[in-house]
């Protein structure tokens, strides 16, 4: 393999890899303040898709205010699944909150279905993002620049707002201990709810950049992705955002790299992700950034 290919599927591979750890943030920034895991995370990155779709394709409006509206709406979908689902559940076994987030995601799933057909539908090209740029030997579009780009500067803002503001601590303080932030004067549900809203307007930036660069759209398209990003969350360490941040990027370089090398596992490339689960769970449980958490009785 030549130098200009390997940088071409380099390029590839952190351009995916940016892309899952958007959506890893949201599951692990869930998880470090509810011990919770998500599981509608990707059906809300689906929804994004089409919030912006509709936005492009039926209404006509510039791509750019259709894009913040789209994150907006995302972020209230988050919010509002919040309210209505795991909020009224808080105090009831894990295993029921589980059961209610498997129900929300089929929920928006089919929803999406009745709503916008299952047929899937093409996401409007922005001249924008699809130019390309010659490096070298190596012709590289300018979305696979944007999005390592916007995963850096969303990565910087969460980061700063999350150890340098009010709201952040509040986060720090609720997922270290509920009952004692509530008497610090911390007002939890607040705290919860801006979290999920946070953690899906990330997973609508990165349901956005992926109609961009996979235009085929339709409801049943978080489930993959969803499932990915998961495992992204799992091997960098659940409830740990730089955990999740570089456990996206291994995964996603780790699938390009693998059908760059192995063109014959092509047809593998999904079960990469699963197997690299298995192995994390088997060898390091808390993933590579994770710490050990015992969970209360």
């Amino acid at each position: 393999m030549s130098l200009d290919i390997l940088l071409q599927h380099l390029a590839n591979g952190i351009s995916q890899g940016s892309l899952y750890a958007l959506i890893a943030i949201g599951y692990t920034m869930v998880y470090g303040i509810l011990r919770l895991i998500n599981f509608a995370h990707g059906e809300i990155f689906m929804m994004a898709t089409y919030f912006a779709f509709f936005g492009i394709a039926t209404f006509g409006m510039p791509w750019y205010v259709v894009f913040i509206l789209a994150i907006l709406l995302t972020g209230l979908l988050g919010m509002s699944a919040e309210r209505v689902a795991y909020r009224p559940l808080r105090d009831a076994p894990k295993i029921s909150i589980l059961i209610s987030a498997i129900g929300v995601s089929y929920l928006i799933q089919n929803l999406a279905i009745v709503l916008f057909s299952g047929r899937p539908k093409a996401f409007p090209q922005i001249e924008f993002f699809t130019r390309m740029f010659t490096v070298g030997n190596v012709r590289i579009q300018a979305l696979t620049i944007v999005i390592p780009i916007v995963t850096a500067v969303l990565l910087a803002v969460l980061i700063y707002l999350i150890n340098h503001t009010k709201n952040g601590i509040a986060m720090r303080a609720v997922a270290k201990d509920h009952e004692t932030a509530k008497l610090m004067g911390i007002d939890v549900n607040k705290t919860i709810a801006l979290t999920f809203g946070i953690g899906s307007m990330l997973a609508a930036v990165g349901g956005i950049m992926w109609g961009l660069k996979f235009p085929n759209i339709l409801p049943t398209m978080g489930i993959m992705p969803g499932l990915k990003c998961f495992i992204a969350a799992v091997l960098g360490g659940i409830g740990s955002i730089s955990g999740a941040v570089i456990g996206g990027f291994i995964l996603g370089l780790g699938e390009i790299l693998l059908v760059a090398f192995f063109q014959n596992l092509t047809g593998y490339r999904d079960a990469f992700a699963f197997v690299l689960l298995i192995l994390i769970l088997l060898f390091k449980p808390t993933g590579i950034m994770g710490e050990k958490i015992s969970e209360k009785v």
